[in-house]
């Protein structure tokens, strides 16, 4: 193992706030769409965080597993898998109960030309996951897609602000948002909604992206010229212990880091760290998506990777030659064609 790989082992650890708050979650978990971007990560550190506590508490991860390296990787972490199909009714119906569901399923990239499936998966599938399930806590994946762009002085949007989602993808979102909490209301489940904007990994994210850019000398279109990131680990944490806070009416949450990020100093720190120039594009439009995540940060502290260790390690992950995922963000997207 290589020290970098070390260091995100150390990273990916779970903190003592996760072993605590797991102590207070009653009953197993499961989490619906594993096979995702966040999924696996999410999973393996649930389970560390059990094992470390004690617990004796199940760990299921739900997938079509389309890739089986990927489903053998989550058994051999001592995982429980489940291979279905969640709009196959019978499917559904099969899966055990779980008094956790951590809900990751939906589309986003590919959307464009596939606009009746996209709702299908965001819109409709959160009805029958919300019936199916509605003994269980739930925290539900969202976005910052259902905001609007807002002014890049404003600090970010709270979850308070009147949400108008840009294009048939952030349309498609907010369908999964109302019907959770529809169905939270109705059946008295305690539903969290929780809308992130940008988890990043060392494989794939907005960082890698401008990283790669500038090591290889593209320029980097300005147009959406600031972002909110969070490191995956604390992403990760923040969802399973956004199971305590699970309730009726569903509670809506932001999830992001503390700062809006300029792309043209990100592209200029790589710049520095990798002596290479940071060619630029376009001119910085005055709004973007932007997330304001302080009530996240009230209930769980601050993020523990600070933007500066998530640059330096992506310089290195990318001159080190490590696997890359190709998933692009499309951050900079703002007619929300995916």
């Amino acid at each position: 193992m290589t020290e970098l790989q070390q260091l995100e082992q150390e990273l990916l650890k779970p903190s003592d706030r996760l072993i605590a708050d797991l102590r207070k979650i009653e009953g197993d978990i499961m989490l619906l769409g594993v096979g995702g971007k966040m999924g696996p990560s999410m999973a393996k550190l649930a389970k560390l965080a059990i094992d470390e506590s004690g617990l004796k508490k199940r760990i299921i991860g739900v997938s079509r597993f389309s890739d089986t390296a990927a489903r053998e990787d989550l058994e051999a972490a001592g995982i429980e898998t489940i291979s279905a199909d969640l709009l196959n009714e019978d499917d559904l119906a099969a899966l055990p109960d779980a008094a956790n569901i951590i809900y990751l399923a939906g589309t986003k990239f590919g959307t464009t030309g596939k606009e009746a499936f996209t709702w299908a998966m965001n819109a409709y599938l959160p009805g029958r996951v919300a019936e199916r399930f509605k003994g269980s806590n739930i925290v539900v994946f969202s976005t910052g897609n259902v905001y609007p762009f807002t002014p890049v002085t404003s600090g970010g949007l709270s979850e308070d602000h009147p949400v108008a989602p840009v294009g048939e993808y952030g349309q498609s979102c907010l369908g999964r948002e109302r019907i959770f909490q529809h169905f939270s209301e109705k059946n008295n489940t305690p539903v969290l909604i929780y809308r992130l904007n940008y988890a990043i990994d060392l494989r794939y994210g907005v960082l890698l992206e401008i990283a790669k850019a500038v090591n290889e000398g593209r320029a980097i279109d300005l147009t959406t010229g600031n972002v909110n990131v969070i490191w995956q680990g604390d992403a990760n944490e923040i969802a399973i212990r956004s199971l305590l806070h699970c309730s009726t009416p569903a509670k809506v949450l932001n999830v992001t880091g503390p700062e809006t990020l300029s792309v043209k100093w990100l592209a200029e720190q790589f710049g520095l760290l990798m002596n290479k120039q940071a060619l630029f594009e376009n001119e910085v439009q005055p709004t973007a998506l932007l997330n304001n995540a302080s009530e996240a940060h009230k209930l769980f502290g601050y993020p523990r990777v600070t933007i500066r260790e998530m640059l330096e390690m992506t310089v290195s992950w990318l001159q080190g030659g490590g696997k890359i995922s190709n998933k692009p963000t499309h951050f900079q997207e703002r007619k929300g064609q995916f």
